[in-house]
């Protein structure tokens, strides 16, 4: 383990951090364009990018701990303090591009999660008012197609309900944590 096995692990997360970026935007833009019918796919898309997503921060986090170990430092150090601690050489240009990049990612991605979850939360009171209506009077063939209706707003509900829930799990608190709070 080194500053390599760290610098690797950050790339890892990074490539995580933008594939979350890219399943939000798709999302999004399935919402935009009345695809409602794939909402139940994009969600699960993104919640399969957080899971992967937590496997690679623990990777970092162990790959961090042990480089801060080598160099004198706090195991819990943070990212910036690890550039501000590397030994002479390359090993702080490296990690500082990591931590740009990273901070990058977290805005970016904070900024999608918002813009996503508005979008969500806008389209989810038509479909909210539209499934309260009841069934018409007439014959049974009605009232089926009532129910079937219905029962589309409620699904179509629940798949949006779902991905609000899914939108606001990805804010990375700890990554912000760990590259010592967003301050740029």
């Amino acid at each position: 383990m080194g500053a390599g096995d760290l610098s690797a692990a950050l790339w890892q997360e990074r490539r995580q951090l933008e594939l979350l970026l890219f399943r939000l935007e798709t999302q999004r833009l399935h919402v935009m364009a009345g695809n409602l019918q794939w909402l139940s796919f994009t969600a699960s898309e993104v919640e399969s990018v957080l899971d992967r997503l937590r496997f690679e921060a623990l990777a970092r986090s162990v790959e961090s701990a042990a480089v801060a170990a080598e160099w004198g430092l706090p195991a819990q150090a943070t990212l910036n303090e690890l550039v501000a601690g590397a030994p002479p050489g390359a090993w702080a240009e490296v990690l500082q591009d990591h931590l740009d990049g990273l901070r990058t990612l977290v805005r970016q991605l904070n900024d999608a999660a918002r813009t996503s979850e508005d979008t969500l939360r806008n389209l989810s009171r038509p479909v909210a008012s539209g499934a309260s209506a009841g069934p018409r009077n007439g014959d049974a063939a009605p009232v089926q197609a009532d129910t079937a209706g219905v029962l589309d707003q409620l699904t179509t509900a629940g798949n949006i309900e779902r991905a609000l829930a899914v939108t606001r799990r990805t804010k990375q608190p700890l990554l912000d944590q760990y590259l010592g709070g967003n301050r740029g």
